[in-house]
């Protein structure tokens, strides 16, 4: 945030009233923020013409005075400021007009910083626009601020591609920032411990196994432009050589570099050596603490160590409720640097690995408040919910099999209350499938040549020109989504909803979702046995057994890739496993429609582990279907 406008003389002789506007303003860097209030106040009755510059200095010495604390109030004064700007007035001397004007540039951008503090990144980009639009007509600090800020904001919200644009017209037009990054960065902003522009974007790694991880790690690590143009470069997988200066700000960056070149190893060493360093020289700070532990969380969960992943997260929670146990006293500082709904996700997906879905369903909770048109978010949750019924299906049968009877007696539930049931499984498959297909109308090819990826922008390119590069962030705060992870994506909500609603009797809907599952592009061999398997039992429930035979061909599945069925965490983890189950299927369809000696015949070769007892089963009801076998006719 912007401090104080500092004092300018206007006219050469001195002026008592210049001289009490610059008392004012070493008082305000000095924290006697009293005496700061008392000085603004006599200039207010002395009648001093800079009405708009004295109302925001006062708002800010206040804000100031109570700890930094009260941004609410704060944030309504910049508001009254830049609508009184914006609105027509009276005639006024020019002094007056350019005085306003800059109280309501200042205010602004004001507004700005506090909404990116709270986390509302959107707004943030909403109020920050006028200023970016006018950028080059901004005297050069503050242009530098706006800049920093608006690249912040690209950067918060995945928007890799145009702030990368962004980055080249700051380069080309402005000249705000090197044409090539600098291994002694400076801070081009103002450092004021609570009036400065906002930390730069959060160093962290980012995973998607499966598309699951998101991002996670906490800001607070610098905000220089020099720096900013490293990360944008880093996170668009450019090359570039990243000099450590002995900060953590760069040493983490080199981590996030490690990371995206696939060398965790690396990067897990670098991530403890920033902690070593910064443990010797007691410069740890929760902030640090809470980054370094999601990130090694992230990196062990990208390599399959789930527990060890949990676990690391569960140590960045820790740290990260020491910054947030009162938001509501925070400073804003405090307040953007809790990243308890991102962590909590990362915590989610590894209890989902870990096969607890009770605690990742937990976990989701939150963060879905916050990023509630996340489709993958959605995905996950209802994942969480079908594992835990599936989970219980199996202790059910294993007690009734036991022949003990359920200890846990089934208690009512309150409606408002979300449960890990199938129920709300469906109702979060129905969330993630309208968004995914609303956003897949809107999806951007960015799949070009390298080429032209690495082209730089044209130095007589236009200021708007950095506004034409779109992505694909709507799984924010994830990653931008690519072609075929979007593609994946919308085959596993298909299969996850066609599966919910065979649970639930909704055998049309389930059709549906298979048919659709099967017409998706690209489809995986796995999605493509899942959608045949899911299409015939809903056509079999649905008394067409005909038609369901159609689905389950045993001579498809030989055609299946076995990697794709190894790789999964899954009970088919071969293509003989994959064929008996069809075989079975097609065995059931076969006596729907009472062709029972064919039926019989497909099931007398069943002998995988995961259908024998039920093969057995269904050919001991065959045989008691067709009755005893005439004597001397061979069985």
């Amino acid at each position: 945030m912007d401090s104080a406008e500092s004092p300018t003389k206007t006219q050469a002789g001195e002026d008592e009233n210049y001289s009490l506007l610059c008392q004012a303003h070493e008082q305000f860097n000095n924290s006697e923020f009293d005496r700061c209030l008392e000085l603004l106040q006599e200039l207010e009755t002395r009648g001093e013409s800079s009405g708009p510059v004295l109302r925001h200095n006062r708002a800010v010495v206040s804000y100031h005075k109570t700890g930094c604390t009260q941004h609410s109030v704060l944030l309504k004064e910049l508001e009254a400021l830049t609508a009184d700007a914006d609105a027509p007035g009276e005639a006024s001397s020019g002094l007056s007009l350019k005085q306003g004007a800059a109280a309501a540039t200042v205010a602004r951008y004001n507004r700005a910083v506090i909404y990116y503090h709270r986390h509302m990144f959107g707004t943030a980009l909403e109020k920050l626009a006028p200023l970016v639009a006018r950028l080059e007509a901004l005297e050069k600090a503050m242009a530098a601020l706006v800049a920093t800020l608006q690249l912040q904001l690209l950067l918060a919200t995945n928007q890799l591609n145009r702030a990368e644009a962004f980055l080249d017209y700051l380069q080309y037009k402005l000249n705000l920032v090197a044409t090539a990054p600098s291994s002694n960065p400076t801070d081009e902003a103002a450092v004021n411990a609570s009036a400065s522009p906002p930390a730069a974007t959060p160093i962290s790694v980012v995973a998607t196994p499966g598309g699951a991880a998101i991002e996670g790690a906490v800001p607070g690590l610098g905000g220089s432009l020099q720096l900013l143009q490293l990360i944008t470069l880093v996170l668009n997988r450019k090359p570039v050589v990243i000099q450590e200066d002995g900060t953590p700000e760069y040493a983490a960056l080199k981590a996030q570099q490690y990371y995206i070149m696939k060398d965790f190893q690396m990067a897990a060493k670098q991530l403890m050596r920033i902690n070593n360093e910064c443990t010797q020289a007691g410069t740890v700070t929760p902030q640090l603490s809470t980054c370094i532990a999601n990130n090694m969380g992230v990196i062990h969960l990208r390599v399959r160590h789930y527990a060890i992943a949990a676990q690391f997260f569960q140590n960045a929670l820790n740290f990260d409720q020491q910054l947030a146990r009162n938001l509501r006293q925070s400073t804003l500082q405090t307040m953007s640097s809790a990243r308890s709904c991102e962590i909590l996700y990362n915590l989610g997906v590894a209890m989902l690995h870990l096969r607890r879905p009770k605690e990742a369903f937990q976990c989701f909770l939150v963060p879905v408040k916050q990023f509630h048109s996340n489709p993958r978010l959605w995905l996950r949750m209802a994942e969480a919910c079908i594992m835990e019924h599936e989970a219980k299906l199996v202790e059910e049968e294993r007690q009734s099999q036991a022949g003990t009877p359920s200890t846990k007696p089934y208690a009512p539930q309150s409606a408002g209350v979300p449960e890990p049931t199938l129920e709300f499984a469906a109702l979060c498959l129905r969330s993630a499938l309208t968004l995914t297909q609303h956003y897949k109308t809107r999806f951007h090819m960015t799949a070009v040549s390298s080429e032209d990826v690495e082209t730089p922008e044209p130095k007589d390119a236009t200021q708007e020109s950095w506004r034409h590069p779109q992505d694909n962030n709507f799984c924010n705060p994830s990653k931008p989504v690519s072609l075929e992870s979007l593609e994946k994506m919308m085959a596993t909500i298909y299969a996850a909803h066609s599966f919910v609603s065979l649970r639930l009797g909704d055998d049309v809907t389930a059709l549906e979702m298979a048919e659709q599952l099967l017409a998706c592009e690209r489809l995986s061999d796995a999605h493509k046995l899942l959608g045949h398997m899911y299409a015939g039992e809903a056509l079999m429930m649905m008394d067409k057994a005909a038609e369901a035979r159609d689905h389950l061909d045993p001579t498809f599945v030989g055609t299946l890739n076995a990697f794709d069925f190894e790789t999964r965490d899954w009970q088919l983890k071969s293509v003989d496993a994959a064929q008996n189950v069809v075989r079975y299927n097609l065995a059931v369809a076969m006596a729907l429609q009472n062709d029972l000696p064919q039926a019989k015949a497909l099931l007398a070769n069943l002998s995988h582990s995961l259908v024998s007892s039920k093969a057995l089963a269904l050919r001991r009801f065959i045989d008691l279907k067709m009755g005893p076998v005439p004597s001397g006719t061979p069985s």
